[in-house]
């Protein structure tokens, strides 16, 4: 029958597949960050009906270099500086790969013994890297949407005398969910898809840094209690979108104990950070949460996707997910069943990419990273501060830097746009106190000082173009 490969083409085509791959990795930094092209380009070059008659898998492969690779936006570039990186290590692609071939559902212990130990395993040690106490557990989620959605989930479960799982929210008085003006949109449609709805997540004012007002949020609580609303959440966030900020997650946990609510911490990003004690010195509180996102994805060069998500009390996943037709009924006592642990039943086994990622670095290694990132985060803002025609927008506490050009929006908009178009960097831009702001997020394993020192010229050249014909 034609279609699958027999095993000696199954292996020469892989063999080509990781030459490609390969190739990619080593000349990734010659593209321009973003592809020239326009909406629809691919699409027209892309045949409109699928082909009736089988094609040799050198075809496939030679359409993917000359369709696919250029015309991707190059997370994988050392120039690729915007949002949050997620760049792949050779270690994370190999277990990628070999993950892929095994093919397994871990739903279930029975559907794959390995996935869900190793999972269970793997979890484990990352809680050990970023100092957590052991009694959190971690399984691993796709992204710190579903993770967060997961948390939220048992948050509402939690509230008692609800019973929403059975009964749903109709007749009930509103749930509140509360997270700073700069915590990730992700909440909002946690909320949104937990029937909680975006109107009753509550955006708590932000200091000067950045960082959740615990009196604003003091007072939301009270204001909403007097209303007759049920409060069952507070997100904290450590390494918020925009400028990476801290949330005071010790003062929030104890007004979160306080008053009876559910913590919940999102260290999407900046987690990865916490497995270096000096940063895990700027998350004082967090272990004091009912749950935990880190995403390895994001800065432990793991490829996406890799969300875990720790709780202090996984009973109260399963109680708030568990539903076990007479079909995945299992006798083996003692183990665990990770389709419980959330609203998925279908898992990945993306704990094996994770697992080759930390044995093949070591735990040293993975500082050793971070802090290099950090370090030229630095850096770059003191050359930042240093000059007249820019100022530094927020404070640098890990690898994101934020800052402006003299000028207003439009010039800020306009100089973020030229730097873009030049092709070797790509930069995001986020709003701060009203204003426009670029923002240098480092964190690609690609991603030297030499890039950075490249970025600067770049940016106060093309600000110095813009200046001069207006």
């Amino acid at each position: 029958m034609p279609g699958d490969l027999p095993p000696d083409q199954f292996r020469s085509a892989m063999h080509r597949a990781a030459d490609l791959i390969a190739d990619y990795l080593e000349r990734v930094g010659d593209y321009p960050v973003l592809p020239p092209v326009s909406p629809g380009d691919v699409g027209r070059a892309l045949p409109p009906a699928p082909p009736e008659e089988p094609e040799p898998v050198d075809r496939l492969l030679d359409d993917y270099r000359r369709l696919i690779e250029p015309n991707v936006t190059h997370w994988n570039h050392p120039g690729f500086l915007a949002y949050f990186a997620i760049s792949g290590s050779g270690p994370g692609i190999l277990g990628e790969a070999l993950a892929a071939g095994l093919n397994v559902n871990a739903m279930l212990w029975r559907t794959s013994p390995a996935a869900v130990e190793l999972e269970e395993r793997v979890c484990d040690w990352l809680r050990q890297m970023v100092a957590l106490p052991p009694d959190f557990k971690g399984h691993i989620n796709d992204t710190a949407s579903s993770s967060s959605l997961v948390a939220l989930a048992a948050a509402r479960h939690r509230m008692p005398g609800l019973e929403v799982r059975t009964k749903g929210l109709s007749g009930l008085p509103a749930l509140t969910v509360y997270a700073s003006d700069q915590a990730h949109s992700s909440i909002d449609k946690a909320c949104i898809v937990l029937g909680i709805g975006q109107e009753n997540v509550r955006r708590v004012a932000s200091d000067a840094e950045f960082r959740m007002s615990v009196p604003a949020l003091e007072e939301a609580i009270a204001r909403d209690r007097e209303a007759g609303r049920l409060p069952m959440a507070v997100v904290a966030t450590a390494g918020t979108t925009s400028t990476t900020s801290v949330d005071p997650v010790e003062a929030i946990a104890d007004l979160c104990a306080r008053e009876g609510i559910w913590l919940h911490v999102d260290a999407a990003y900046a987690g990865s950070a916490a497995i270096c004690p000096e940063y895990r010195a700027l998350m004082p509180g967090i272990e004091r949460a009912d749950s935990i996102v880190v995403n390895p994805h994001k800065w432990l060069f793991t490829p996406v996707d890799c969300s875990i998500l720790w709780v202090k009390d996984p009973a109260l996943l399963r109680a708030a997910f568990s539903l076990i037709p007479d079909y995945l009924r299992t006798d083996e006592p003692g183990v665990s069943n990770l389709m419980d642990l959330g609203f998925q039943l279908g898992r990945r086994f993306r704990a094996l990419k994770l697992w080759m990622v930390i044995r093949a670095f070591g735990v040293e290694g993975l500082k050793e990273r971070i802090r290099e990132h950090c370090a030229i985060a630095r850096e770059l803002a003191a050359k930042i501060e240093a000059d007249p025609g820019f100022e530094l927008a927020a404070p640098v506490p890990f690898s994101t830097v934020c800052f402006r050009a003299l000028g207003d929006d439009r010039f800020n908009e306009r100089l973020l746009a030229k730097v873009n178009a030049a092709g070797p960097f790509f930069l995001s831009p986020t709003t701060l106190n009203g204003r426009l702001t670029p923002r240098i997020a480092i964190g690609n394993i690609r991603t030297a000082r030499e890039h950075a020192e490249a970025l600067w010229d770049l940016i106060v050249r093309s600000a110095a173009e813009l200046r001069t014909t207006g």
